[in-house]
């Protein structure tokens, strides 16, 4: 299965195999792009690290400073700007 999300300024994918990737401009939100805070832009689609648990991913969601992904076991993963709650991190 494959999908896609876009944000403000950022798009996520998923490729056949459930894995991630991102691209697009962090500039305003570090970590917004899932490489870490100190990646701020990517031209192309470039895989995330994260293996997120060793799950594939089956959707994404790309809100303007957030991103999320549902994998197909149910669990969510979320990066970016938490600061209204928006990652339910607590």
């Amino acid at each position: 299965r494959r999908g896609r999300g876009k944000g403000q300024s950022h798009s996520l994918f998923i490729d056949g195999e459930g894995r991630l990737s991102s691209c697009g401009n962090a500039d305003h939100v570090p970590g917004l792009l899932g490489h870490g805070e100190g990646v701020t832009g990517l031209d192309t689609p470039t895989r995330l690290p994260s293996t997120l648990g060793a799950e594939r991913a089956v959707s994404v969601s790309a809100g303007d400073a957030h991103s999320l992904a549902l994998t197909a076991g149910g669990a969510v993963w979320s990066w970016g700007d938490g600061g209204f709650g928006q990652l339910g991190h607590g």
